[in-house]
């Protein structure tokens, strides 16, 4: 790697050459501000929060764009750039709605800090035009408004990201926005709710639709019986809400807190993931056997399922008929549980926390009432249960460690590591393997689909089949992979698909990190290793070990794959089309 000698505030800095000089200041320990900036996302010089000094320069220039050379000497606080930089925020503020206190983000806000750290506390410097704004809470999983925006475009380029494109910016001058094509509301077009414009967003201009308010009420109702489960990844991210070091377990914790906010039973959704593993499993073994239609491709993500309906309709005979572990175990709730425990489903509340937008999407799709009731009444995101935490007044650090209700809080490894891309492949193997062999699968580590790559394949020799596997995470590698399987020339078995780029851990319902850290730190790689770890620390790390899914089967399912098991457990799926919604 070629280097070059640069002066960044008169500190000597040897980097690497045409890296850019925000990225150079990093050597030295200095961090640039920015707003508009996402690495090799959306790097653009909009706007100009970035602006540096560089001698020999006409003007100042952007750090996010401009690259670095051989003897370049660049000075990032000086007083031109200060008043630079203080001018654009108020700038922005000039037509931004400032009712920070009562705004979603307050205090987790880049606008907000931004303005802190520059002494902006004149919020009428630039009065003038003050341009109408719109106000869209069409889509099933979040809220648009406009009155909020700064126009960075990160929202555009992260949809862009997932190959989605369904909002761009509209109009020029005091007039520019984000939109929809042709101003329609978002549910107008093939948005896939997967909530990746929200966690991408440095202000209060896109949120998720909240629904802690009904979940308190439910709660609150004595008639009511209000279950709730946490899917695999929230153990490891919901601690970054309350100051813990990203990567953080805090599941004891977090178990204490649900309990405290007062839920009938506080259960894991790694039980309903063990189920679909036996389900999912069981049906891949059924297709490679009997001429079924391959490659199968895994269904645990309802924001990629939606988007195969959208862009690859004609492939959805892909899909696994799997619910996802979401809707499993709120049909299991309202189904089995409901009699063995002498409870009417209608009195029961089913609520989930997940890393993911798309499932509150997913709980009102239709077919997903396998007691006649609602699978899932309530999906809530990481933010979402943070919030009701924070409300109850309970002190989160502070919790003793507490463990889940039995028996659907028993989970395995294997349904732990759903929240990372190739989790599921790898849990479904282990399964696999031992269920085709008859043997113990000594070495339960499938290396070659872990990782945060977007794609990544791997061929595995099993009871002498050989079964070739895919394992995409982002909807842009997902599109690659749907290219080859519609052109023929994809030769796997089995494919996992995340909606989210890294899986469940990079959710669009995880807790919103700001660019500085997006930008430089392996958010979805330390989330990813510490559920790995919590993995190898099980006592119980196949699927079909869970004593808990054995019991279920022998009460009540039979066997995976049984007639009721697919009255209960299983789904289908709906051509929609790129423009409907």
């Amino acid at each position: 790697m070629e280097m070059v000698n640069i002066k960044i505030n008169n500190m000597p800095l040897s980097v690497p050459k045409g890296i850019s000089i925000l990225e150079a200041a990093r050597y030295a320990g200095i961090e640039i501000p920015t707003l508009c900036y996402l690495k090799e996302m959306n790097e653009i010089g909009a706007c100009r929060m970035c602006m540096v000094e560089v001698k020999g320069a006409r003007s100042l220039v952007a750090a996010c764009v401009f690259p670095v050379n051989e003897g370049m000497e660049v000075f990032t606080n000086t007083e031109k750039v200060r008043k630079s930089r203080k001018m654009n925020l108020e700038l922005v503020l000039s037509t931004h709605r400032k009712d920070c206190l009562s705004c979603v983000r307050s205090g987790n806000c880049e606008l907000q800090k931004l303005c802190k750290d520059y002494g902006v506390d004149k919020l009428d410097t630039f009065e003038g035009v003050y341009p109408e704004f719109q106000y869209d809470d069409s889509a099933a999983h979040m809220i648009r408004d406009n009155s909020k925006c700064v126009l960075c475009r990160r929202c555009v380029a992260a949809c862009d990201n997932q190959a989605i494109s369904v909002i761009g910016a509209s109009a020029r001058g005091f007039d520019t926005h984000i939109s929809s094509p042709f101003e329609l509301p978002l549910n107008d077009f093939s948005c896939v709710s997967c909530g990746q414009c929200i966690v991408n967003c440095p202000v209060g201009a896109l949120y998720e639709k909240d629904d802690t308010a009904k979940v308190f009420e439910a709660i609150a109702d004595p008639d009511k019986f209000v279950v709730v489960n946490t899917a695999p990844s929230i153990r490891v991210t919901l601690g970054e809400c309350f100051g813990n070091e990203i990567g953080t377990n805090v599941t004891g914790k977090m178990v204490a807190a649900l309990r405290r906010l007062g839920f009938s039973k506080v259960f894991d959704t790694d039980f309903s993931a063990d189920l679909t593993i036996m389900e999912e499993a069981t049906e891949l073994l059924d297709r490679i056997n009997n001429g079924g239609v391959l490659p199968l491709i895994t269904s645990c993500s309802p924001g990629w399922v939606k988007y195969c309906e959208h862009y690859f309709p004609e492939q959805i005979d892909h899909l696994s008929s799997c619910k996802s572990p979401q809707q499993m175990f709120g049909a299991v709730i309202k189904t089995w549980y409901a009699k063995k425990m002498n409870l009417d489903p209608k009195d029961i509340v089913v609520v989930s926390i997940m890393p993911c937008t798309a499932k509150k999407f997913e709980a009102g799709r239709d077919d997903q009432a396998a007691s006649g009731y609602a699978d899932v009444d309530y999906a809530l995101t990481t933010r979402e249960l943070a919030k009701m935490i924070e409300t109850a007044g309970i002190t989160f650090n502070l919790l003793p460690d507490e463990e889940f209700d039995n028996p659907l809080g028993e989970g395995s490894g294997a349904g732990v590591i759903f929240g990372a891309t190739g989790g599921v492949m790898e849990a479904a193997l282990r399964t696999a393997y031992e269920v085709l062999t008859g043997e113990e699968l000594k070495a339960l580590e499938f290396t070659e689909v872990r990782g945060t790559d977007g794609l990544k394949e791997a061929t595995y020799t099993i009871a002498g089949k050989e079964i070739k596997v895919c394992a995409a995470s982002g909807l842009k590698n997902a599109q690659t992979v749907m290219e080859k399987i519609k052109a023929g020339t994809a030769d796997y078995q089995f494919v996992e698909i995340m909606a989210c780029p890294g899986g469940c851990v990079n959710g669009g319902g995880q807790p919103v990190q700001p660019a500085s850290v997006r930008n430089f730190v392996d958010l979805k790689g330390i989330r990813a290793k510490a559920l790995y770890e919590a993995d190898a620390n099980l006592p119980v790390r196949k699927s079909h070990e869970n004593e808990a899914v054995k019991a279920v089967y022998a009460e009540y399912f039979e066997k995976p794959g049984s007639h009721v098991a697919h009255e209960v457990l299983h789904t289908h799926y709906v051509k929609r089309g790129k423009y409907s919604k």
